[in-house]
């Protein structure tokens, strides 16, 4: 019997019905709104945060602390539950390195429990696409520690293409000069960039206006996808559904594929990559 949990962080981007029906437990990560304090992922209006967002307020996000990751494990130990943790990439949060200490030290205190732990140098839902294949794999019976090597097998393969519409959000996070962001805006330059083999977000190219940038994502998974019209493809977006909507259609016409899950960017992530923001994640040969 496969009696263990997978366990996962709120940056993964799942929308309820998958974390509903696979029993997730997700480790929620804060963010503080300018003036109006912190929440959790799961309280808050996505759609207020984006709003807030376009008007210029300030989101801070933090990664899990110690205490937060140690109260989360302890509990599903003490309801003798082994732990699958699937966790946001270490290249661009601490998260995964404070969940998996707090594992590596309640299970001196619990012996008889386990907790295994995969680094899955992934974000939104393209780790969200890792926990959901992890899910799948636990249902058609693979145990724990067969589980975590599988999703080691394959996280390298998992593509990450994406794009932003609002260059000062990159420049915020220092990925982009104010210069290449000033005038980047005024030429309607849209980036693709996408996460590397170490979880951290590369700007590889650059494209003229919105839809451009969208056909590109789509380009970038003819070139790379392994069976593309027979797999599960993951879109996140940042408040743009319009665009979500049209990325889905490009896919379904080119590869037959309908296998598609839309869902936002989250808070957590949509404060650093700001509204507009399109994701695409699908398996490929590489990343």
């Amino acid at each position: 019997m496969n009696d263990y949990v997978i366990l996962t962080d709120s940056s993964c981007d799942l929308p309820d019905d998958i974390v509903k029906k696979y029993q997730l437990e997700i480790l929620q990560l804060d963010f503080i709104v300018e003036g109006e304090g912190s929440f959790h992922n799961d309280q808050a209006d996505i759609e207020k945060v984006y709003s807030k967002l376009r008007n210029g307020a300030n989101i801070k996000t933090s990664a899990a602390n110690i205490s937060q990751a140690s109260e989360a494990i302890e509990a599903l130990f003490n309801q003798k539950k082994d732990i699958l943790y699937l966790g946001f990439s270490s290249g661009l949060s601490s998260t995964y390195q404070t969940v998996y200490m707090a594992g590596q030290e309640l299970m001196e205190e619990y012996p008889e429990r386990k907790m295994v732990s995969v680094d899955t140098l992934a974000a939104s839902m393209g780790q969200g696409l890792l926990v959901y294949k992890a899910c799948q794999a636990r249902d058609e019976g693979k145990g724990l520690e067969e589980n975590a090597q599988y999703i080691e097998d394959i996280k390298l393969k998992l593509c990450h293409w994406f794009t932003v519409d609002d260059l000062f959000f990159l420049k915020r996070g220092g990925r982009v000069s104010g210069v290449t962001a000033t005038v980047g805006t005024m030429l309607s330059i849209k980036p693709i960039l996408h996460v590397d083999d170490e979880g951290h977000l590369i700007n590889v190219s650059k494209v003229r206006g919105r839809k451009a940038a969208i056909t590109e994502l789509a380009n970038r998974m003819e070139k790379l996808a392994v069976h593309p019209e027979d797999q599960d493809i993951f879109i996140s977006h940042g408040d743009c559904i319009e665009d979500a909507e049209k990325l889905a259609s490009i896919i379904k016409e080119r590869f037959g594929n309908d296998r598609i899950t839309i869902s936002y960017v989250g808070p957590v992530i949509g404060a650093h990559s700001g509204p507009g923001t399109l994701a695409l994640f699908f398996l490929g040969e590489h990343r």
